[in-house]
């Protein structure tokens, strides 16, 4: 095991929402451990023989810098280093691979810079790295906008020719899902959009871009490829992009929810049930966590409080739902009534609209479907089933045969 006998992992003051765990291990580091510190202990940890590799996150990216022996140039430019190991002779050297995660990341996106004005929001640590690379790619133009100084959030109508924006800011990170920093439509020459954040994998940012036909991404591949960058350090050794990319997939594949909706009745919650059974994932069942935090059943909350507040219920059960990942989630048939709940239930999700003929469905339990008839609902849902999925998957047959087709349609596109 080539990590043997050497400490490697994450240094950082809260590192429960952090994805560097499965990172290293697939990309051959076993050992790597996350290795929550107060300020007050890192200088003793520091000076441990026996640090292998490490990784540096907040807060610590600055204060590491006075502790090392020597510091690359790329981390001494920043000012701030994501990585350290302890060399040979003993001596603890400092690096900062974000710059070349970001680089990879763009590339992935197919979003060059040069020629390009480029707008960074944010002039922290992260937002000093994406500097560095873009300028490096010859721009026309960089603008750093942060909330004090010449370039701010209140002025940004100066710079409504930017070809490319970047987010190296929080706004929008989980918990904190579905702000956004900005409005694009604000940037009618926009050709790219970049955002470092990777939970959730869809922000506020990067679903306004997409819905607006601009090519964006996500952080996830930066945070892979540092990574990719880091462990070379670690070990001497290459990592292919081929390796890089199947890494890449697979959180794809794991962190990304399935999301069932459809008509009531069509049969959500049997497919549901099936599909955990096959893939070992949790079932999240929306009108089940409404009526437990109601303390009434569904039918109960429609007579004794009426649509609205069950929608109002439903809208912040799918909220929270839809910041988690790698469950299956079963909504109610009027889910998509709000289209706020496409944001919720699509920023970590692939969506399947399961179809079944109006006839097959059931009534009981359900209070719209017994005072509407199903060709009418349909009729007022379809365009809304239509705007939120991304797959229509016939379930006229058994449960079982449509989850193992959603099953094999996720696995071959849940890193798309």
């Amino acid at each position: 095991m080539k990590s043997s006998g050497k400490i490697y992992g994450l240094i950082g003051r809260t590192l429960g929402h952090s994805w560097s765990l499965p990172i290293h291990h697939a990309l051959g580091c076993p050992s790597y451990r996350l290795m929550e510190l107060e300020p007050d202990a890192l200088p003793a940890f520091l000076a441990r023989e026996d640090i292998g590799g490490l990784n540096v996150t907040m807060p610590y990216k600055k204060a590491v810098l006075p502790y090392c022996d020597r510091v690359d140039a790329y981390a001494a430019a920043i000012g701030s280093a994501n990585t350290l190991v302890r060399g040979a002779d003993g001596k603890l050297g400092a690096w900062n691979t974000d710059a070349i995660g970001f680089r990879d990341m763009a590339c992935l996106a197919g979003i060059p810079f040069r020629g390009q004005k480029v707008l960074i929001l944010g002039s922290g640590g992260a937002s000093l790295s994406v500097q560095m690379e873009v300028r490096r790619q010859n721009p026309r133009e960089i603008v750093v906008i942060s909330r004090t100084g010449e370039n701010r959030y209140d002025n940004l109508e100066r710079h409504a020719d930017a070809d490319i924006i970047v987010n190296a800011t929080p706004v929008g990170m989980y918990p904190g899902n579905g702000a956004a920093p900005l409005d694009l439509t604000r940037f009618p020459s926009l050709r790219g959009v970049l955002d470092l954040i990777y939970n959730p994998r869809r922000t506020a940012l990067i679903l306004q871009a997409e819905a607006l036909g601009i090519p964006c991404s996500d952080g996830l591949p930066m945070l892979v490829s540092q990574a990719a960058a880091a462990e070379s350090l670690f070990f001497g050794t290459d990592i292919s992009e081929e390796s890089q990319f199947h890494v890449l997939s697979c959180l794809r594949h794991d962190r990304t929810n399935i999301v069932l909706i459809g008509m009531p009745g069509c049969g959500k919650n049997a497919v549901g049930e099936a599909l955990a059974l096959l893939t070992g994932r949790e079932a999240v069942d929306l009108d089940a966590r409404i009526a437990r935090r109601a303390g009434k059943s569904v039918p109960e909350i429609f007579a004794e409080d009426g649509e609205a507040a069950f929608r109002e219920l439903e809208r912040e059960e799918a909220a929270n739902a839809g910041k988690e990942t790698g469950k299956i989630i079963i909504t109610g048939g009027g889910v998509v009534k709000d289209a706020k709940n496409y944001a919720s239930l699509k920023q970590n999700g692939r969506i399947y609209h399961l179809l079944r003929d109006l006839s097959a469905l059931p009534t009981d339990g359900r209070p719209l479907s017994q005072r509407t008839p199903p060709a009418q609902l349909w009729a007022e849902r379809e365009p809304l089933y239509r705007r939120f999925r991304d797959v229509a998957i016939d379930n006229n047959g058994r449960a079982l045969d449509t989850a193992e087709r959603i099953r094999d349609d996720f696995s071959a596109h849940a890193a798309d």
